[in-house]
């Protein structure tokens, strides 16, 4: 019974049923798919990290680390920050206009917290005044 069924098969194995010939026929060869440039238009692109010189975020409530309120050295305030990313630093920038780094803060703690960038700007003071420092 097995002999036969291995028979069976052998003779089986280099057929084709009449249905995928007729279907083969019927296929006509395709177009090749016109090249389409898929990248964004220049307009549209944002720079990547090693492009800027660095990212700055608004930052409104206190920052408490190590269970202690950061303030700013120069006037003492504790809320209402600039958050600065720049060459694997974080700064920190007060309304007063006072900057001081916080090495207890990385560039892993600051891509977590930033949200997607909604503009780029040529200068600091640029970035400044358009998130109204």
């Amino acid at each position: 019974m097995q002999r036969r069924s291995f028979e069976m098969w052998a003779r089986l194995e280099g057929q084709v049923p009449p249905e995928v010939e007729r279907v083969r026929a019927e296929l006509q060869p395709a177009e090749p798919a016109a090249l389409v440039d898929d990248f964004l238009p220049p307009e549209l692109r944002v720079p990547s990290h090693d492009q800027l010189d660095g990212r700055m975020m608004p930052w409104a409530q206190p920052i408490v680390l190590d269970g202690e309120m950061v303030a700013c050295t120069g006037c003492g305030a504790y809320r209402d920050w600039l958050v600065l990313s720049t060459r694997d630093q974080i700064w920190l920038r007060c309304r007063a206009g006072h900057q001081q780094p916080e090495p207890r803060l990385n560039t892993a703690w600051y891509n977590r917290h930033a949200g997607p960038a909604d503009a780029t700007h040529a200068t600091f003071e640029d970035c400044l005044r358009h998130l109204g420092h």
